[in-house]
């Protein structure tokens, strides 16, 4: 048995989970979402809390067991608190700012970025050098903060970019004359 499958998911008050053939349907103070379950799995939903079973102990069932758990059990965390990514800008005239559903970044480039803003998500600038992306769909989040990064990730000589609040860029030593 999955040690990660066959953990229960807690449903917290306010979030309704209905199943529909093999799709599920969450929804919660955040918003809703959707996702297909593998036909192979069953879900089981009782009034607090729900559980992922499989049929059998197939290479294929395991595998999808615990994935599919931790797939729904990120949905009930969504919908009900939500999910958020902080990045950091640094260098010199670097700056992020939002326009109604833009993002304005500027990253020393000739033109602003101007990058619209998708549905079910929230981004605000802090100050100049953060931004935080918030949202009920985690996955959506996590690439929304990869796809703002890729505009100018950060360089390892002098550590100017978009990275991610806390993240680690090894630098590394410029020319030295001799």
């Amino acid at each position: 048995m999955s040690r990660v499958g066959k953990q229960p998911i807690k449903i917290p008050n306010g979030v309704s989970v209905t199943l529909d053939g093999v799709r599920v349907k969450v929804k919660g103070p955040k918003g809703s979402l959707e996702r297909n379950i593998p036909g192979i799995l069953s879900l089981e939903i009782g009034s607090q809390e729900m559980s992922v079973q499989r049929p059998n102990d197939e290479w294929t069932s395991k595998s999808l067991h615990g994935l599919t758990r931790t797939l729904v059990s990120n949905m009930v965390t969504g919908v009900s608190t939500g999910f958020s990514k902080q990045l950091e800008i640094q260098g010199r005239g670097y700056r992020a700012s939002v326009d109604g559903k833009t993002l304005v970044l500027d990253l020393g480039f000739s033109h602003q970025i101007r990058y619209p803003i998708p549905e079910g998500m929230q981004i605000t600038t802090p100050d100049p050098t953060k931004i935080v992306i918030s949202g009920a769909d985690k996955e959506a989040v996590g690439h929304l903060a990869a796809k703002i990064r890729s505009f100018r990730p950060p360089e390892p000589y002098q550590g100017k970019g978009v990275r991610y609040v806390g993240e680690y860029v090894a630098r590394k030593a410029g020319k030295k004359n001799v």
